[in-house]
C-alpha cells in the first residue's frame, strides 16, 4: 500500500542524509516523539554523522531540540554523543544527554508539558527553524496520518519555518482513525472553552495538517519504536498499589467517588503498572482513563473489559505489549484515542473530567512538598513531565515512592525536600510501602505527624519526630511550618558525605 499519495510531497522524497544536509548549525529542531514512541528514526542519525564530521574539521555545529517528551537513542542519545545539542526542552530521559545537562554542557528547560506548545506559540522559546515529524502515511490531499504518538507534532508543524517528514512503513497503516487532533486553540485574548466532557469524545480531526510549501524533505523509513521491557511488579510496588486501590475503595464507600471511579491518569513505571494490576483484580468496572501514556497495564484492563476507553498522547509499551497491540489493532479502535499533549495535559480538561492522578516522586518532606525531578537538589533525573499538570488540577492525586532508596541508606521522607516540584498546596495523598497518608484538609503540623507515622520507614521515624519536636521548641512564635533550616539542609548533606551521591 502506498504511503506517500500526495503528488506534491512525493516530489520531496530524498535520503535521510540529503534531508540532514538541509539543517543548519544553530537551528532549533522540533522533534516528534513521546516516551520512545513516534520519534524520527533516520534524519537525526544522519544529522549526528554530519555534526561529527563537522567537529572533526573544527567547525562548530550544535542544534536545539524541542520535543513532546523523551524520544529514543536515535535522537537524544546520538546527538548527545557527538556534542550536537546546545538546548533541550521540555523533557529528557536519555542518560547520555542527562550527563551533558548536569555538567552544564547543554541548557535544559524543564517545563510542564501542557505549557510547551502554548509557550512556543507565544514566542517564549524563540524561533523554531525545522520540524522533523514521523507519520504513518501522507494522503492524496496532503493530510498526514499520525503514528504512535501525537505529542507536540501539531504545533511543530504549524510554527516551524521548514518541515521534514519521515514516513515510517513499520507503523500500521490501520492507525488511521486512532487520533483526534484539536485545531481550535487560539491565542489570548481570543480563546474559548474546549468542548470536551468525556475522555473518548472527539473534538478534532483524525489527521495532522501541514503547509506543503514548508515541506523541504520527505524520508521513507522502516524502523520500530523504542520500547522498554517491564520487570514484573515487585513486592514494594504491589504493596503501594494495594494501599492505593483500597483508598479508592474507601472513597467510593464514603460517597466521594462514583462506583466506576473517575478517569485515571498514571505516570510511567513499575508502580503505575502495579496499580493497574491491582485494579484488574478489584471490583471496579466501566473504568475510563485520561492520561499521557498508554502502558501495558492499561491494555490489560482494556482486554479484560474493565476499562472502557483510554485517551492519551502516546504509547509507552513493553516489547510484549507492543506486539499485543499490533496483533490486535482492530479490537482497540474505538477504545483508544491519541491527542496532542496540549489537550491530553490541558488543565481545563483535567479539572472538568475530575481525573485521578497517580505519579511517582523522588522524595517528599514532612509537610507534603514533593520533589519529582532532582537528586540532592542539583542533579536532574528526567523532568517534571506532566505530573504537575495532573497533580494541580486533579480531583484526587497520589504521589508514590518506596520509603527508602540506596538499599535503605536514604529516606524518601525528609524534613525539607531538596527541590520543590509540587508544593504542599497541591499534594493530596502520599503512598509508600509503609502506608498511605491522606493530607486533605490538614494543617502543616498535622500533615507532618501523619506522613511520619504512615509513610516513613521505621529506621527514620524517630529522627523525623525528633526534628519536628525540636523545630517546634526552637520556634515558639513560628510553629505553623516549623523548620531548623541548617539541620534540614544537613539531612541531605549527610548522604553526600557518606558517598551515596
Amino acid at each position: 500500500m502506498a504511503r506517500i499519495d500526495c503528488p506534491i510531497l512525493r516530489e520531496q522524497v530524498m535520503s535521510a542524509e540529503e534531508a540532514a544536509s538541509l539543517i543548519r548549525p544553530g537551528d532549533a529542531l522540533g522533534i516528534s516523539g513521546f516516551t520512545g514512541a513516534g520519534f524520527p528514526k533516520a534524519v537525526p542519525v544522519a544529522l549526528a554523522d554530519r555534526i561529527s564530521a563537522a567537529h572533526e574539521r573544527g567547525e562548530p555545529f550544535r542544534v536545539g531540540l524541542w520535543s513532546g517528551a523523551s524520544t529514543g537513542p536515535e535522537v537524544d542519545g546520538q546527538l548527545a554523543r557527538v556534542d550536537g545539542v546546545d538546548r533541550r526542552l521540555p523533557y529528557n530521559s536519555d542518560p547520555d544527554l542527562r550527563r551533558l545537562i548536569n555538567d552544564g554542557t547543554v541548557d535544559y528547560l524543564d517545563a510542564h508539558l501542557s505549557h510547551t506548545a502554548q509557550q512556543a506559540w507565544f514566542g517564549f522559546y524563540g524561533k523554531l527553524d525545522v520540524a522533523i515529524v514521523e507519520v504513518a502515511a501522507i494522503l492524496p490531499n496532503g493530510l498526514l496520518v499520525p503514528g504512535t504518538s501525537v505529542g507536540n507534532n501539531k504545533t511543530w508543524l504549524e510554527v516551524a519555518d521548514r518541515v521534514i517528514l519521515e514516513v515510517n512503513r513499520w507503523l500500521p497503516r490501520d492507525l488511521e482513525g486512532f487520533h483526534d487532533v484539536y485545531y481550535g486553540t487560539a491565542l489570548p485574548p481570543h480563546r474559548s472553552p474546549i468542548q470536551l466532557t468525556h475522555p473518548l469524545q472527539r473534538i478534532g480531526d483524525p489527521y495532522l495538517r501541514v503547509d506543503p510549501a514548508k515541506v523541504i524533505a520527505v524520508v521513507e523509513t522502516d524502523a520500530p519504536d523504542r520500547n522498554t521491557p517491564l520487570s514484573p511488579p515487585d513486592d514494594l510496588s504491589r504493596s503501594m498499589a494495594a494501599e492505593l486501590v483500597d483508598f479508592l475503595r474507601n472513597e467510593v464507600s464514603a460517597g466521594r467517588m462514583p462506583a466506576r471511579l473517575l478517569p485515571l491518569q498514571s505516570g510511567v513505571g513499575n508502580v503505575a503498572n502495579a496499580v493497574m494490576e491491582g485494579l484488574l483484580h478489584a471490583e471496579f468496572e466501566h473504568l475510563t482513563s485520561y492520561t499521557e501514556v498508554i502502558q501495558d497495564g492499561l491494555l490489560d484492563l482494556l482486554d479484560a473489559g474493565r476499562l472502557r476507553s483510554v485517551s492519551a498522547t502516546s504509547f509507552g509499551l513493553s516489547p510484549d505489549g507492543q506486539q499485543r497491540f499490533l496483533e490486535n489493532l482492530g479490537s482497540y479502535k474505538g477504545k483508544i484515542l491519541l491527542r496532542s499533549e496540549e489537550i491530553s495535559n490541558h488543565p481545563e480538561l483535567i479539572r472538568r473530567l475530575g481525573v485521578i492522578a497517580i505519579n511517582g516522586m523522588i522524595e517528599a518532606d514532612i509537610y507534603g512538598n514533593v520533589n519529582s525531578t532532582h537528586v540532592m537538589g542539583s542533579s536532574i533525573m528526567n523532568g517534571i513531565g506532566g505530573s504537575g499538570d495532573f497533580a494541580r488540577n486533579a480531583y484526587l492525586n497520589f504521589f508514590v515512592s518506596p520509603s527508602c532508596a540506596k538499599g535503605g541508606a536514604i529516606s524518601s521522607i525528609v524534613p525539607m525536600v531538596s527541590h520543590v516540584d509540587h508544593t504542599e498546596h497541591d499534594v493530596h495523598v502520599l503512598v509508600t510501602e509503609q502506608g498511605i497518608a491522606d493530607l486533605r484538609g490538614l494543617s502543616p503540623s498535622a500533615r507532618a505527624e501523619r506522613i511520619i507515622d504512615r509513610c516513613a520507614h521505621p529506621d527514620y521515624k524517630e529522627a523525623l519526630r525528633d526534628y519536628v519536636a525540636r523545630a517546634r521548641a526552637a520556634r515558639p512564635h513560628a510553629r505553623h511550618t516549623p523548620h531548623l533550616l541548617d539541620e534540614a539542609l544537613g539531612w541531605h548533606a549527610r548522604y553526600l558525605r557518606e558517598g551515596h551521591m
